[in-house]
């Protein structure tokens, strides 16, 4: 792994030994994370099948600039972290976006190419209302500390166990993602809340992947499945996983059917 900068912008590249498909990946993290999290098992695993694989901190995230002011900034911001990336890449990516990123490359995609585009446990279209409703009726301790963790404020192990993970994690690897976590832009909770929602009418015919986790307390399926539907796709939902897939023991799972999705459009 080598970690690069596009300007100020920390981007993370794992490369092929032998790159045998033109199209890069470019991952896009969700909420409370960095380029890290796909730098575990991803980046890796993608670069071994030949491609070229980047992972950005979005801006605020981190090495990425504006740690210093992160709640001034906005999901636009995150979508000219994006955009500037994919102008350094030789061809438009494949964008695949976990959670928050999920809703940063479906309002990306409203302005721009790209070569297809994976949603993994994404924030659907309709924003994070029912979500939060979801949340406050059935787990209100996760989204009071969800909340704290915004703000600046720490989480327990236990609820970062319960909010990302349904199967068994290593203890030390707990630890580990817990340390990595970090607070998150108010104004772009808004965002995806009320004020920025995307306009599915204005993608041109992007090839979309929409995948899920049976046991997500955070994305519930019911959610990946209403994004499928604003998208005419069929959403694919994984059993016995929770919303940390790309984290998940069974990680290569998800790993392996976004792969056949890439090979089925000659990516």
């Amino acid at each position: 792994m080598t970690a690069s900068r596009f300007a100020d912008l920390e981007v993370l590249e794992r490369m092929p030994g032998k790159q045998l498909h033109p199209t890069p990946l470019l991952f896009i993290h969700g909420a409370y994370a960095g380029a890290w999290c796909w730098d575990e098992h991803f980046l890796p695993y993608f670069a071994g099948l030949g491609y070229a694989c980047h992972a950005l901190s979005l801006s605020g995230h981190g090495g990425s600039r504006g740690r210093s002011h992160l709640d001034s900034l906005c999901i636009n911001d995150y979508i000219d972290d994006v955009a500037e990336v994919v102008a350094q890449l030789p061809l438009p990516p494949v964008l695949i976006g976990h959670s928050m990123g999920g809703f940063v490359v479906q309002k990306y995609l409203e302005q721009h190419p790209a070569a297809a585009a994976v949603l993994m446990c994404s924030v659907p279209p309709q924003g994070l209302m029912a979500s939060a409703f979801g949340l406050m009726f059935q787990k209100p301790g996760m989204l009071r500390d969800l909340n704290s963790l915004m703000g600046g404020g720490r989480v327990s192990v236990e609820t970062l166990r319960e909010a990302l993970f349904a199967q068994p994690l290593a203890a030390e690897d707990l630890l580990r993602y817990l340390h990595l976590s970090q607070p998150e832009s108010h104004r772009a909770i808004w965002d995806m809340t009320l004020f920025n929602l995307p306009h599915p009418s204005r993608l041109k015919d992007t090839r979309l992947l929409v995948l899920g986790a049976e046991l997500d307390h955070l994305i519930p399926p019911s959610l990946v499945e209403m994004t499928a539907r604003t998208y005419s796709v069929e959403s694919e939902i994984f059993p016995g996983m929770g919303h940390g897939l790309m984290l998940e023991r069974d990680w290569q799972i998800v790993a392996g059917r976004i792969h056949g999705w890439l090979a089925e459009g000659d990516l």
